[in-house]
């Protein structure tokens, strides 16, 4: 069988120019980062501001398992399946990390014939903007341990600096050090630790950002740490804002690439969904909606975490509207969710697949809740059975949307025909009555509830009395407007990754809570989910490496 690395060696790339020009982008609007691939011109983009929006669709899927659930190969499919159908599409998706992509994960371009190209470019160093990023965000923290170094004018509270420093790749090892160690010459040692980069600050701010001016205004409201006082000092204070923004003048300007079927794709991006908010950048999906009729864009994880964060962080922040949502499935997963051991996924068991809809029933439960339409796509294996199929359909059907069969991964755009022809007839419905799910006005723990409870099925969220008073010091300092970025496991509505289905009656346990000023929200660190993944027992990079042809093998 030909492997995805395969499929996408042999495809058949146009010139990037050619791929813009099917957007209207004329080519001196385009840097181009050699042949295949290109960053758009701030420029160009500030002149779209006055055209009509596209319809904005996102895909999002039921929680993640190791048997696989494809949400981004669904979107290549999707996005090439609107073409197909005679739509000017494009679509929106986030850069992959480094972290997983040697880690457990390995490559995130989509798989099959659903895959956006080049592969091993965008999986890789792609345009840089994980280094400016990286970059940027640890020349903030030289600078703070520099300014008490030189006598610390700021008076800064080295017990109370809250900036940590972040490197694109998993190291449990870094998540907790004392740094400036060594004597006089090399500062006053502290506590401190590393991030991985996608969940800094900084990659946030850079997504959520309108143009350069917010990027920088959004830069300097960073809070560093805060006084003896307690008052808070900012990365303005410290006049380390400007430097920032010129190191990630380009990274804001997004990436334009192709599908194998040769239709636009901007990849631009990539906080994680459970530990940042899951969405790639508001430049990139507001400069599609310009440019395309439809925009097809994803977030990650489940619909629990990077469904929620889209509605309630990305489109308040950003005034998007959604127009369609598609919650992605795959048999395989409903089955480990209805408690099948992952080896014997391939054997035929109605019972255990509708068990494991409750997952999925749920997921859908709760994107009804932000007021969008919804459909459910399989994404088709070749293990499925005709009466698995027919299951997930009925129990769909049962609550309201429609299920559809997509083979995109095998097919193509001919998989996503059938999909496409229903997100259009949802998008182009006006059935869209989107609002998000609580309002600014409401305490920041009672929006924390309202996630908890009403998207994860809580009885209640625990959180210590320095927690609360954490949150009302954050709101009499005027943060209390902003919406809360919850981080927590992937595998489940709980804190708890083995609690698989549709839990209730649980508790969520609120960890810490962390002020991110610049991206503009609260970040709520719940149960055990650490922002510095480590590796697993056998990382991907263990099988990667190069052939005897110098090419990359073992990235898929």
């Amino acid at each position: 069988m030909t492997t995805d690395i395969e499929i996408a060696r042999a495809a058949n790339m146009r010139p990037i120019a050619q791929i813009g020009e099917r957007l209207g982008i004329p080519e001196d609007a385009l840097i181009p980062y050699g042949r295949t691939k290109a960053k758009l011109d701030g420029a160009f983009l500030s002149t779209l501001s006055e055209r009509p929006n596209g319809k904005l669709v996102l895909v999002t899927a039921i929680n993640p398992t190791p048997a696989g659930e494809g949400k981004t190969t669904t979107t290549v499919g999707l996005g090439d399946g609107l073409n197909r159908i005679g739509k000017k599409a494009a679509i929106c998706l986030r850069e992959p990390s480094l972290g997983p992509c040697f880690g457990m994960k390995g490559g995130a371009a989509g798989g099959g014939k659903a895959q956006v190209v080049p592969m091993e470019d965008i999986n890789l160093h792609f345009t840089g903007d994980f280094h400016a990023i990286t970059s940027a965000h640890n020349l903030l923290a030289a600078m703070i341990d520099n300014h008490i170094y030189w006598g610390n004018k700021l008076d800064i509270d080295p017990r109370r600096i809250t900036w940590r420093r972040v490197m694109d790749m998993n190291d449990r090892a870094l998540r907790s050090i004392v740094c400036s160690l060594g004597g006089v010459s090399n500062g006053f040692p502290r506590e401190g630790g590393f991030d991985i980069t996608v969940a800094s600050e900084i990659m946030a701010i850079l997504c959520l950002a309108t143009d350069l001016d917010d990027l920088q205004k959004r830069l300097g409201d960073i809070i560093i740490g805060y006084r003896r006082d307690k008052t808070a000092v900012t990365a303005r204070e410290l006049e380390a804002d400007g430097a920032m923004t010129v190191l990630l003048k380009e990274a804001i300007q997004p990436n334009l690439v192709q599908t194998l079927e040769n239709n636009p794709a901007f990849v631009h991006g990539g906080p994680f969904a459970n530990i940042a908010h899951g969405c790639n950048s508001v430049v990139a999906t507001t400069s599609a909606l310009k440019l395309a009729d439809y925009v097809v864009t994803e977030a990650g994880f489940g619909a629990d975490l990077g469904a929620e964060k889209f509605f309630d962080i990305k489109c308040r922040k950003a005034g998007l509207a959604p127009d369609a949502v598609v919650i992605v499935a795959t048999i395989r997963a409903l089955k480990m969710n209805g408690d099948v051991a992952k080896e014997n996924l391939g054997t035929e068991n109605v019972g255990a697949v509708i068990k494991g809809c409750e997952n999925l029933g749920r997921h859908i439960e709760n994107v009804k809740q932000f007021g969008v339409p919804a459909v459910v796509a399989i994404n088709h294996f070749t293990s499925d059975t005709v009466a698995e199929v027919a299951a997930v359909k009925q129990f769909c059907a049962d609550h309201g949307v429609e299920a559809i069969l997509a083979t995109h991964w095998a097919d193509g755009s001919k998989g996503t025909e059938a999909l496409a022809l229903k997100v259009v007839e949802m998008a182009e419905s006006g059935q869209a009555q989107f609002a998000p799910l609580y309002d600014d006005h409401l305490s920041l723990f009672a929006k924390i509830e309202q996630v908890a409870k009403r998207i994860y099925r809580a009885n209640e969220v625990l959180a210590d009395k320095s927690v609360r008073d954490q949150l009302h010091s954050w709101e009499a300092q005027g943060f209390g407007h902003l919406p809360v970025c919850m981080a927590k496991t992937q595998y489940s509505f709980s804190t708890d990754p083995d609690l698989r289905g549709a839990p209730t009656g649980h508790s969520v346990p609120v960890r810490e809570v962390r002020l991110s000023a610049g991206a503009g929200f609260i970040v709520v660190i719940c149960g055990q989910i650490m922002t510095m993944p480590g590796l697993p027992s056998v990382p991907s990079a263990t099988r990667i490496g190069l052939d005897d042809r110098g090419q990359i093998e073992g990235l898929f």
